[in-house]
């Protein structure tokens, strides 16, 4: 993890929100970079001030968060940002379509400030910021398994059996402690097939996986877990810890 100071972008067009979240993260020794007032502000800020963070609120005039999301995970931007969305609700429907669109996770605009600052070095280590449970409740509300549905990535085919065995119960919403536990494996060797499930799928992070298991039909809600394979293998120790987002 690097030792870095984080540097972040707020996007929200209440100032007393902006204010109040640059002043939390300033004092916990995180960098605001930039405020952005709506989404063509946020997207120029970006450009401008290339930060690893991204606080982006959904709804704002103009250009809202969802399109400013899409602009900064287009391509356009080297090394992009990650993007939390900020939200006055859990189960908002434009949560999803963010997730779809490549961002991180979100945050409750009343999030505590140690949330908020957990929030944002977690994000930065490369953690989607959502709870398996919320992920999976998320997803099976809004998701829509039609052909016309857009998916980040509908081709599995380069993952192996084990592999989509954990992507399967990683979309049901187990986290990493509970998948160690599932296939009686080592939470290292977990994250050892979950980092290759996203490198071979091009994701980003968890939260994107959860998003392609659900709209490729790998996975349809109300899913339970596979059954783990029989035999250990190499990986194989119990598992430890408590559960907790990824």
């Amino acid at each position: 993890m690097t030792d870095e100071r984080p540097r972040v972008v707020i996007a929200d067009d209440q100032a007393l929100v902006r204010t109040g979240f640059s002043m939390i993260l300033a004092a916990d020794g995180i960098d605001v970079a930039a405020e952005a007032a709506d989404g063509d502000q946020a997207v120029d800020a970006v450009h401008r001030t290339r930060p690893d963070l991204v606080l982006m609120d959904i709804r704002m005039p103009g250009t809202d968060g969802l399109e400013a999301t899409r602009r900064i995970l287009s391509g356009t931007v080297p090394d992009p940002p990650r993007v939390l969305m900020l939200t006055t609700f859990d189960l908002d429907r434009y949560v999803y379509a963010a997730l779809t669109a490549g961002a991180s996770g979100f945050l409750l605009k009343d999030v505590t400030p140690e949330h908020l600052v957990a929030a944002v070095r977690l994000a930065r280590t490369g953690d989607a910021l959502l709870s398996p449970a919320i992920t999976r409740r998320l997803i099976e509300r809004f998701v829509s398994p039609t052909p016309e549905t857009p998916a980040l990535h509908r081709d599995l085919a380069p993952l192996t059996p084990r592999e989509l065995q954990v992507l399967q119960s990683l979309a049901t919403g187990l986290s990493n402690t509970e998948l160690a536990a599932h296939f009686r494996l080592s939470e290292a060797t977990v994250k050892t097939h979950v980092a290759r499930i996203l490198g071979k799928l091009r994701l980003r992070d968890r939260a994107q996986a959860v998003v392609v298991a659900y709209e490729t039909g790998l996975i349809v809600p109300g899913t339970r877990p596979p059954g783990p394979a029989s035999g250990t293998g190499a990986g194989a120790g119990p598992a430890a810890g408590p559960d907790a987002p990824y």
